[in-house]
């Protein structure tokens, strides 16, 4: 949707680079690295965003890099368009999870919720086509712009990993976590 907005993904995948990072500065080859462009469309709406104002290139150790303006005039307004557009396309990408099998509990959490430090950004467990599934993640991971770290498992492996008491699943559920689907039978009470 962005795309068609703003007119080219390489920009788009700029500003949600940008705007998630607003206190970051990157230099051209680190942009091209972490949005997977070409360095020559990279520097092209590079110039765009620094000619409109959004941007700008400070130099560093010899080297150009480029940060957020903050006192751009329509700073805010563009943050809370990227958050919107996040959210909208977050919310695709659980409806296109959730379609392609037997899908009993789907949590998006890791990256999802703008935590880093948990070993996993999705936690599926069901029964699914796996070649639909990674068909979609590619998808969606180009407009992530970073790779979603995943865990699926079937309903049997839940059940004993649960009755383990397996520290990385009870991390996953004990943790704040956007949960999609829950049909997962609850747990028999001793």
């Amino acid at each position: 949707m962005l795309e068609q907005l703003f007119g080219s993904a390489t920009r788009v995948k700029l500003l949600r680079l940008f705007y998630a990072n607003p206190e970051q500065s990157y230099f051209v080859r680190e942009l091209t690295r972490k949005i997977r462009q070409r360095i020559n469309g990279v520097r092209q709406e590079l110039k765009n965003l620094e000619n409109i104002g959004i941007v700008e290139q400070v130099d560093k150790n010899r080297k150009k890099y480029y940060t957020l303006r903050k006192d751009f005039p329509l700073y805010h307004e563009l943050k809370l368009l990227m958050i919107k557009a996040q959210i909208l396309l977050e919310n695709d990408f659980a409806r296109a999870v959730k379609d392609i099998g037997q899908v009993k509990y789907l949590a998006l959490t890791g990256q999802f919720i703008g935590r880093k430090d948990i070993a996993t950004d999705l936690l599926l467990i069901g029964k699914v086509n796996r070649v639909k599934f990674n068909r979609l993640l590619k998808k969606f991971q180009e407009y992530f712009d970073h790779d979603i770290n995943y865990t699926l498992m079937t309903l049997k492996e839940y059940e004993y990993r649960r009755q383990l008491t397996d520290r990385f699943l009870f991390n996953v559920l004990e943790n704040k976590k956007i949960v999609v689907v829950d049909h997962l039978p609850k747990p028999k009470s001793n």
